[in-house]
């Protein structure tokens, strides 16, 4: 009996993942891991010449912070990096690499996953859409741009409330139930018909809730006010203006519908997510072109309510933002782009796993060492 209830799971799980149902790719696939960019559709965001290219300076390698290693079992920093599932870390301060080490497979070419880093991104390009004209405001309820909506009160919903995690819909973030959300946003293949189906259940601007619709909502009003595809603009705006040294991609929801994931799934080598941090310490200014409006930037590096993530971090446009300055953007397996803007530091960390290490915590503690 046990043989043949194995043998109806395996495929029922068979029958649905061919079938395109969301749940049984989550079933085949499990919760989201950093090889799913080569199971995705996706689309080429090409870079553009000249390549921007950081100092190779004298290295400085980091000691491992406190705490870490009572036992005594890493050799140092390089070994702590590898055995806590790191893919690849960088510190670079005043344009200079003072730290790059690659583990695991991984190495500098390599396209690593962002996850919830692409976020940032996302936030980015809307500051420059509305620099441009495209949306007129933050303050814009999201149906003067979005009409599909089959509920009530998405007309009390803002651009900024999605921009704050602050929206008010319902939104189940888990990532261990198969047929919440999440799973659905992640692994299903029309993501446009979800958000439509979407509800509003509290007061928007209230009260802060991590939820990955808001950026994929932002996402389809900038393809809708621009006329573009998301990722065409924002190899317009952003890709190749940075004189990125390789193309990247972004997973889409299928070949049919092309909806870019925009909540996360933006694929790049790590030095490319270095200048997107570089363009941050910079006001948004790229050697003397103002990429992103400065006081977009400005207004995304500060405190401005009471959002805060699940660490207790403050939280602006997509940003956590610490008192003393710093701010960082996170994925969930452990990426980071992390800058400390009094010191002209860029810190990046890519891993398969967070595993037990508060990631977050520890590269604040790097920082301090230069």
């Amino acid at each position: 009996m046990t043989k043949r209830i194995f043998i109806l799971i395996i495929t029922f799980a068979a029958m649905t993942f061919l079938s395109g149902c969301h749940v049984g790719r989550y079933v085949f696939w499990n919760t989201a891991d950093t090889k799913d960019q080569e199971r995705f559709p996706a689309y080429t965001i090409e870079n553009a010449p000249p390549t921007f290219n950081f100092i190779e300076s004298e290295e400085l390698v980091p000691s491992i912070p406190n705490g870490l290693d009572e036992k005594e079992k890493y050799e140092g920093f390089d070994q702590f990096l590898e055995d806590s599932h790191t893919l690849g870390f960088m510190v670079i301060r005043n344009d200079s690499i003072l730290y790059e080490r690659y583990f695991n497979g991984a190495k500098r070419s390599s396209r690593l996953t962002g996850f919830s880093v692409a976020k940032t991104f996302v936030s980015a390009l809307t500051g420059i859409a509305i620099e441009e004209g495209y949306i007129k405001s933050v303050d814009d309820p999201i149906t003067d741009y979005l009409s599909g909506f089959k509920h009530d009160g998405f007309d009390q919903v803002t651009i900024k409330n999605l921009l704050n995690m602050r929206s008010g819909i319902k939104f189940s973030e888990s990532y261990y139930n198969p047929f919440g959300h999440a799973a659905k946003f992640y692994y299903g293949k029309d993501l446009q018909k979800y958000v439509y189906k979407l509800k509003v259940h509290k007061t928007p601007g209230t009260e802060y809730y991590y939820n990955s619709a808001n950026t994929l909502i932002l996402a389809m009003i900038i393809e809708k006010v621009t006329g573009k595809k998301f990722t065409e603009y924002f190899s317009e705006k952003i890709w190749q203006p940075l004189g990125m040294e390789h193309s990247a991609t972004w997973n889409v929801d299928s070949d049919e519908h092309g909806m870019v994931k925009a909540f996360c799934c933006l694929n790049a080598n790590a030095v490319d997510f270095a200048k997107f941090g570089r363009l941050y310490l910079n006001h948004g200014n790229w050697n003397g072109t103002q990429v992103i409006p400065r006081e977009w930037v400005d207004y995304s590096m500060g405190i401005h309510n009471d959002s805060h993530d699940l660490e207790g971090y403050p939280y602006t446009y997509y940003w956590r933002v610490l008192d003393n300055g710093c701010v960082f953007a996170k994925g969930i397996l452990g990426q980071y782009i992390f800058l400390d803007p009094a010191k002209d530091i860029i810190i990046l960390r890519f891993g398969t796993k967070r595993g037990k290490i508060h990631w977050s915590a520890l590269i604040e503690e790097i920082s301090t060492q230069y």
